[in-house]
């Protein structure tokens, strides 16, 4: 494997990074995962695998076209590929989807997956419904760096980045739970006596906007968190709009502009204090990059504007960040740096051993209306998934303390819920 292949960008955090392989994990079996690869990836594994230069190019827009738009996991049904073709694809490829170690279901509607990968390790993924859109919130990492001390995730160590097909796959198994892959004939090669001649239709969608904001953080593990957001934006696959997919960091500066030229998705910061004491504390990282050189990376980010706004996020900790003073620079701040902004204030979600309490919804409500009154709009978000850990901040694999029985049982439990 090249350097290029296995050099990790330098990160801040409480250990030194060892270069993590970017390589999909290879299978006992031998196949390759063909989830999280683009077209012309498929294409060029295709070539590899023998197939001539016409051959691969149709075959790649037709399993393309069947994995990221039918949510297909297997050649059999691939109607439209010559049968005699199947068996060969069967044996040299897969088409995988993370392991569902445990499923949850909070009496909010909230879902929480816990998922574990080929080679073991486990990370989460949770979908939000509302009335008018389902967020899937997904992870970027197993574990995490940054160690904010009020997030749960952060008191986890880095075990590595997840790949393209680990990201994607998070997308395509909230699609499966959710039943929303389209139903009927949507050919798109040649034809044979097998196909269903059914109309095709695409029924409505629960799950309308992606937030990277699961586990990890997604500028740390840049290349694999560019690559899969394009395959799940391509037209042809899952189509999803990059004005419905927001992408949350804590301030890495370098990765910014490159996000938005590169990814060009919404951009959400989390900047949980407005001044250096506090913000070193909470957020370590603003001891690299400080308050001043994140907002105007903000400020030079590609394609913000009054229409897509920067999204603020603001964790409420009592008597920490959560004053009046602290309000009103928070809008100096963002007047200064003339942001297109909005603040999203989120009361702290407790979890054991957390070192801060949230702030008492009056004082959050005083926060919000400083803001308000600065010209920003600063909605405050309601809680989701507190019950089983699944709000913000709360993320952190635990399923090593459970037996597998456990698992099991309650596994079971939230698939009858649901």
């Amino acid at each position: 494997m090249s350097d290029s292949m296995t050099t990790a960008m330098p990160i801040a955090g409480h250990f030194d990074p060892v270069p993590v392989p970017r390589n999909v994990t290879a299978r006992e079996d031998g196949r390759v995962d063909l989830l999280g690869l683009s077209r012309a990836e498929i294409r060029d594994t295709f070539s590899a695998a023998g197939l001539d230069e016409r051959q691969a190019k149709l075959r790649s827009k037709q399993v393309f076209h069947w994995i990221y738009h039918r949510g297909a996991t297997d050649f059999d049904g691939m109607t439209d590929i010559a049968k005699t073709m199947r068996p060969w694809l069967a044996q040299r490829f897969v088409i995988g989807r993370p392991d569902v170690v445990e499923a949850q279901v909070s009496t909010d509607g909230t879902r929480k997956w816990l998922l574990k990968s080929v080679d073991g390790h486990e990370f989460e993924m949770v979908f939000i419904p509302d009335a008018d859109r389902g967020t899937l919130c997904v992870s970027s990492q197993v574990g995490c760096t940054l160690n904010c001390r009020f997030c749960h995730t952060g008191t986890m160590r880095l075990v590595r980045n997840l790949t393209p097909g680990e990201i994607v796959g998070q997308v395509m198994l909230a699609r499966d739970a959710l039943g929303e892959w389209p139903r009927g004939n949507m050919a798109v090669g040649d034809m044979d006596e097998e196909s269903d001649q059914a109309a095709y239709t695409a029924d409505g969608r629960m799950l309308t906007n992606i937030v990277m904001m699961g586990m990890g953080e997604p500028l740390y593990n840049f290349d694999h968190v560019r690559d899969a957001l394009k395959v799940v934006m391509d037209g042809d696959g899952l189509a999803l709009s990059k004005r419905r997919i927001t992408l949350s960091t804590s301030g890495v500066v370098p990765m910014m502009e490159r996000c938005g030229q590169e990814i060009g998705v919404n951009l959400a910061v989390s900047l949980h204090a407005v001044t250096k004491d506090i913000r070193d504390e909470i957020v370590p990282i603003n001891k690299k990059y400080g308050i001043e050189e994140l907002l105007q990376a903000c400020a030079d980010y590609p394609g913000a504007n009054n229409a897509r706004r920067i999204t603020f996020e603001y964790v409420m900790l009592k008597d920490k960040n959560d004053s009046d003073d602290d309000a009103r620079e928070l809008v100096r701040l963002l007047k200064h740096y003339r942001l297109p902004a909005k603040v999203n204030l989120i009361p702290f979600n407790p979890w054991e051993g957390a070192p801060y309490e949230c702030s008492t919804p009056e004082r959050i409500r005083a926060f919000s209306n400083i803001i308000f009154e600065g010209g920003i709009s600063a909605p405050v978000r309601t809680p989701r998934g507190r019950d089983i850990d699944a709000a913000c901040g709360q993320l952190k694999t635990q399923a090593t303390k459970k037996s597998r029985a456990e698992r099991d049982r309650e596994a079971a439990e939230a698939a009858t819920a649901a």
